[in-house]
């Protein structure tokens, strides 16, 4: 599956040559000459990548930058400005640009640096989709931090391995050994009654408030985590 890549360059030769390129290189293409165009566009589509000039006829390209990263903070963004002074470079990148060419360019650098934005991105993308996500639950395990509805819930370290084993299999139901066995250890000798006390606990934090419970206790059984 190829890259759409959203080409805004307000000098229609140069969009038009780095098109050309783009498409040579097996990428989908589309291209807007003014930031509002340019917004539009990225609204509308899902984008791999973006070209986006600084100098634009109304909103600016950094205008348009920051307005992309108020809503999505991954896809990568490579500025094209015929500026290159530091400051405009540093200002660039601490709006969010993930990487600055200033005209003129060499069409082999850019596709270098096109290529490296790419592998970048797929590897945050992998990282993202490590997250576990129940309906709108949602388990961070790198970061061992849990949001519900985008509020964050607060849990302790048992609470949130409790929660993690749950979700790790979601739609099943696990009776009070398998949960012992994976969360508290195969060398605890207490009462298994500390399962309870411990879904309570979770149910509590992360179920109330909520018009749906994702916690849910299987009389004679166990507990199972589903929508």
């Amino acid at each position: 599956m190829s890259h759409k890549i959203l080409i805004v360059e307000d000098e229609e030769k140069i969009a038009r040559v780095i098109q050309l390129e783009l498409t040579y290189e097996g990428y989908e293409t589309e291209t807007a000459s003014t930031g509002t165009e340019a917004l539009d566009k990225f609204h509308k589509g899902q984008w791999d990548l973006i070209l986006l000039d600084v100098m634009l006829p109304g909103l600016s390209g950094m205008e348009v930058l920051r307005r992309i990263r108020s809503n999505d903070s991954i896809v990568p963004v490579i500025l094209l400005t015929a500026r290159d002074s530091v400051i405009d470079k540093v200002n660039g990148l601490d709006h969010g640009a993930n990487d600055y060419m200033t005209k003129p360019f060499q069409i082999e650098e850019l596709l270098a640096r096109i290529r490296a934005c790419l592998r970048m991105t797929s590897l945050l993308y992998q990282e993202k989709q490590l997250d576990i996500q129940i309906s709108d639950l949602r388990i961070d395990e790198k970061a061992r931090e849990v949001t519900r509805g985008g509020q964050t819930i607060e849990l302790t370290p048992r609470e949130f391995d409790l929660l993690l084993f749950l979700a790790q299999h979601p739609q099943q139901v696990l009776n009070r050994e398998q949960i012992l066995n994976d969360v508290w250890g195969f060398d605890y000798y207490g009462d298994t009654n500390v399962v309870d006390v411990y879904i309570r606990y979770l149910r509590k934090k992360m179920d109330h408030g909520f018009s749906k419970p994702l916690l849910h206790t299987v009389r004679g059984v166990g507990y199972m985590l589903k929508e």
